[in-house]
């Protein structure tokens, strides 16, 4: 029975807990032993906190036996990607940078998860200082992709979706700052929440850009992101009972998203917007020029905050990092104060534009990356390949990131290719009820 626990949501996990079917402590040591003695766990974990991990699962076993727990997650296991903090536990953001990097309190989002009851299983790696989509990182470990052992995972947050993917967690917690929940959650098949920027507390997470990073669950159902987000915001979980798409109008944008459109995502995408259609969903093409427009911005925007946040700890000792990401940084040095100034204002109106376009619509929806994940040999030795497949990576996914709203993919059946619907700003409950009913339709 333990085997099937592994590859169970987590939700229905915590519905068998509840009902006296699993023990708490049998479950968390069950993903403790699947991780030790999984093969690729030095590619997934930096590392387990066990003692942690069993403290608070003897406590959730008791809340279970005596009829306390509080909520449905109540005594289930996650991983947290590495650059949230944990008290007593290096966590170090992928980099050489951070080595030996051991916080003495632990992220905020830990401390709300913690108090709902949920159990932490360790860290997982992820790429350097979160700034690539790839999911590569040659100076820790570049996790695997369940689809193709020889690919990248996505990232940055791609320990967090190998572990899920693998069955060693029923969830993970990751970050997004221009897709890098969605892109592993997509590429390993699984759903990822990107949540509204500001909804969930940034306190103890090692930064990238604050302006724009955001905390959101990859989880195997989109149940269970609701009720991750519930647990992590601190507030109820949306109702996603008697969910449809009869009559949900949605707009298929057109603009920059199908560019360079490579065959399995478009054929992944294809199919499961004729499903929805099928559902009873209004699909309606659009085209948006803001949108180009804003993620040109993240050129100037991302890089520039990227540069201020760590250009010190580069320049002292840059040969520490992998040459694509310390470039990717040290770009930022070139842009001014002005573009930086004038691209947020330039950048507000355009969200105003967008949120004007789309108002008559429930979501907006994509292909959540127009290529496979890419080989991962190649990505090493071949430098136009490089530029070319980072460059596609996170270009569907940064749209929502720079219009500020919401946004989650979904796997359409088709490996490593998913659909992501967008919302607006704060729509986490509406949206996450829509994806209830895709879901459905999708299978």
């Amino acid at each position: 029975m333990a085997g099937n626990w592994l590859h169970m949501t987590a939700s229905d996990l915590g519905r068998a807990i509840g009902a006296g079917r699993i023990n708490p402590v049998e479950l968390t040591e069950a993903f403790l032993d699947a991780i030790d003695t999984h093969p690729l766990r030095d590619r997934i974990y930096t590392r387990t906190t066990p003692r942690r991990a069993r403290s608070m699962t003897l406590a959730a076993a008791g809340r279970a036996k005596a009829g306390l727990r509080m909520g449905l997650l109540d005594g289930v296991p996650l991983s947290w990607k590495d650059l949230f903090d944990a008290a007593g536990a290096p966590t170090e953001a992928g980099s050489a940078l951070l080595q030996g990097r051991v916080p003495t309190t632990d992220a905020e989002v830990l401390v709300n998860a913690t108090a709902s009851g949920l159990v932490c299983l360790g860290k997982t790696h992820m790429s350097e200082l979160a700034f690539s989509g790839l999911g590569l990182n040659p100076v820790t470990a570049t996790p695997p992709c369940v689809n193709d052992a020889e690919a990248v995972p996505g990232g940055s947050s791609s320990g967090a979706a190998a572990s899920v993917a693998f069955g060693l967690a029923p969830a993970a917690i990751g970050s997004d700052t221009g897709g890098s929940v969605r892109i592993p959650a997509a590429w390993n098949d699984m759903v990822g929440l990107k949540t509204t920027h500001g909804l969930l507390p940034l306190a103890g997470t090692v930064p990238l850009c604050p302006a724009f990073d955001t905390v959101g669950p990859l989880a195997r159902s989109v149940e269970d992101c609701a009720e991750l987000l519930a647990v992590l915001a601190g507030r109820p979980a949306p109702d996603l009972g008697g969910a449809s798409l009869s009559g949900a109008r949605l707009m298929l944008l057109e603009t920059l998203v199908l560019d360079d459109l490579r065959p399995a995502p478009a054929r992944g995408f294809e199919d499961a917007v004729a499903r929805l259609a099928a559902k009873g969903a209004r699909i309606e093409r659009g085209t948006a020029a803001e949108v180009t427009e804003a993620v040109d911005l993240s050129a100037i925007l991302v890089r520039a905050e990227a540069y201020a946040m760590w250009h010190k700890e580069i320049t002292a000792a840059p040969d520490k990092m992998f040459a694509r990401i310390r470039e990717r940084f040290l770009s930022g040095a070139a842009i001014t104060a002005a573009d930086y100034i004038t691209g947020w204002q330039h950048l507000h109106a355009l969200r105003r534009q967008w949120a004007l376009r789309t108002a008559g619509y429930d979501a907006v929806i994509l292909p959540t990356a127009p290529i496979l994940p890419p080989n991962t040999q190649r990505l090493l030795t071949d430098d136009a390949y490089y530029v070319t497949e980072n460059l596609l990576a996170l270009r569907n996914t940064r749209i929502a990131n720079m219009l500020g709203v919401c946004a989650i993919t979904l796997p359409t059946g088709q490996p490593s290719c998913g659909i992501s619907l967008m919302a607006p700003a704060g729509g986490e409950a509406r949206l996450l009820r829509l994806a209830a009913a895709v879901e459905r339709a999708l299978g």
